[in-house]
């Protein structure tokens, strides 16, 4: 931040994630993101509710944080309903298996759905510390026929896991953007998401049922998806695939991109007294140590 503004080089600074106002961590990070944001040239954001986070942490300048979405290569992400069992449905989890991605919702979830709909399935993908608590909790409701754990999935695999689906589930307790439920959609499968942070900004009403981020809720969202897949009119998995097609492309967020750079690159560099009148409205010790170093860098 102080060492750029001092070259005369513009930034830009893109952001992924939500953080909290609430906790030490969060207060300490949040401050020095005002320090070094403090003569950011823009910012970019991954969904509205990433870009309105930033603004409130970093007290940025509304003007200078643009939204642009993540996307996802359809080509790679594409349905096979062949790979898809015909007498049973399948629904399929592939996530880092930890606290921030719902893990103890998942834990609530699966015993649920499986007493509730004797025709379903679980494909769990993923590992993490939270591993054990499903892996016990299968056990112990002797589920071991229903819920398949695959482990760590690679990337390059993941596509060939979800086309095993019929609907896919994302407990996150927090997600920017949540670009799972993007591949998950492209495959073909209906989405079931906890309603947190930019989820509700990725996929339109029909292709994702949003709940509130509590197991009674997301159980009644499995039983709505798994209806309406075993309806006489099922989600058309091409349709999907085609439309999140047209909807993302990583073609455009690289044309969006460019005109974020494109428009900083013309501006005039900050003279020493606008960077040092941006250091002290920081106020406080950060302010201070800011103010120091432009003098001596």
């Amino acid at each position: 931040g102080v060492l750029q503004a001092a070259m005369g080089l513009p930034s830009v600074y893109t952001d992924h994630s939500l953080f909290q106002f609430d906790d030490i961590a969060g207060v300490v990070l949040n401050r020095v993101l005002q320090t070094t944001m403090s003569t950011l040239n823009a910012a970019i954001c991954v969904s509205n509710a990433c870009r309105d986070n930033l603004i409130l942490r970093a007290h940025l300048d509304p003007t200078r944080a643009t939204v642009i979405p993540n996307a996802v290569d359809p080509s790679k992400f594409t349905p096979d309903p062949s790979q898809r069992s015909s007498d049973r449905i399948k629904v399929v989890v592939v996530s880092r298996l930890v606290y921030r991605k719902g893990v103890d919702l998942l834990v609530g979830l699966i015993p649920n759905v499986c007493h509730a709909l004797p025709q379903v399935d679980f494909i769990v993908g993923g590992d993490g510390n939270k591993l054990l608590n499903l892996q016990e909790m299968v056990e112990r409701e002797q589920l071991q026929d229903r819920v398949e754990f695959l482990g760590a999935v690679p990337h390059v695999n993941v596509a060939s896991v979800l086309r095993r689906g019929h609907v896919f589930v994302n407990c996150s307790l927090t997600e920017s953007f949540c670009i799972a439920i993007l591949e998950a959609a492209s495959c073909g499968l209906l989405v079931v998401s906890t309603n947190v942070g930019g989820v509700p900004e990725v996929l339109p009403p029909d292709m994702n049922i949003l709940c509130d981020a509590t197991v009674t809720d997301l159980v009644e969202g499995v039983k709505e998806a798994v209806e309406r897949q075993q309806s006489s009119n099922p989600v058309d998995p091409m349709e999907l695939h085609q439309r999140i097609k047209t909807m993302y492309s990583w073609h455009r967020v690289a044309i969006q991109t460019e005109w974020v750079y494109d428009q900083i690159i013309v501006e005039p560099p900050r003279s020493f007294g606008e960077r040092l009148s941006c250091y002290q409205s920081l106020g406080g010790f950060s302010g201070l140590v800011a103010c120091l170093l432009a003098f001596y860098i």
